[in-house]
């Protein structure tokens, strides 16, 4: 039977398996990420205030108790979907994160790391996803780079968040790099630190044995890394907007390794 064959009888043979199998792969992963991301709002409604007007708890749009409802359901039902699928790991990972974000957030002796720039980014790192497949990792080429360089990109991101938030955090005691160190000089170690790992794919991708991979590795990274550094100088360091507007544009750097990674050999 060829291909073209195959998917209608295996899409008649179960025909809502395949539907099942999205929605709680979607589900699973979104619920988890639902969870934490209404943490740090519900407890951060005064900062928000400053630095994020817009939210819907720090605009009004929400009361506090909406916001307590929404993240309990959320974290009850990616607990409950994280144990339905049977992986133990899977369900300590969720765990795990959710401890992190709410010790990151709430404002109890101890906690509220955001307060404290080194604690604040080992959190976000921390979070990052891990795969579970219940078998020994092989630390391939690719694997090891995958994870140095998202190791980069996720200090950046932990840092740069921080630099348009810099008003409200001064006005609330938050100590963050960019309070002590100054927007403009963050903003350069954040751009850096990018431009390093950049540099380091390249290498990787020049001492590659694949003239293919070779040449989609330099030419990928070397294409974004000077997208990066033309961006990063015509940034306004004095809007607020600006500096929001280029941290957005980060993620998308994030999310465009993704399609370089497996090309890495």
């Amino acid at each position: 039977m060829d291909a073209l064959r195959l998917w209608p009888s295996l899409l008649s043979a179960w025909p809502g398996a395949p539907a099942r199998e999205a929605l709680s792969i979607v589900s699973v992963s979104l619920l988890a990420v639902q969870s934490l991301s209404d943490i740090s709002p519900l407890f951060l409604t005064g900062l928000l205030e400053v630095n994020k007007p817009t939210l819907p708890l720090a605009s009004g749009e929400y009361t506090p108790a909406t916001g307590v409802a929404i993240v309990s359901v959320f974290a009850a039902m990616s607990f409950g979907l994280g144990w339905a699928v049977g992986s133990q790991p899977l369900f300590w990972a969720l765990f795990i994160s959710f401890v992190l974000g709410t010790a990151y957030s709430i404002n109890l002796p101890y906690l509220r790391w955001k307060r404290f720039a080194v604690v604040a980014a080992l959190c976000i790192l921390a979070v990052r996803a891990t795969f579970v497949f219940r078998r020994p990792a092989m630390f391939s080429r690719p694997l090891i780079f995958a994870t140095g360089f998202m190791t980069f990109f996720s200090v950046v991101i932990a840092l740069f968040k921080d630099i348009p938030d810099i008003e409200g955090d001064r006005i609330f005691g938050i100590r963050s790099f960019s309070v002590r160190l100054g927007q403009k000089k963050v903003f350069w170690i954040c751009v850096g630190l990018l431009e390093m790992a950049y540099s380091v794919a390249i290498l990787m991708g020049a001492t590659s044995s694949s003239l293919w991979s070779k040449t989609a590795t330099i030419a990928g990274h070397s294409i974004l890394a000077a997208i990066l550094w033309s961006c990063a100088r015509s940034v306004d360091l004095t809007s607020k907007a600006a500096i929001t507007s280029f941290y957005m544009f980060i993620w998308k750097l994030f999310y465009a390794e993704y399609l370089l990674i497996p090309l890495v050999r």
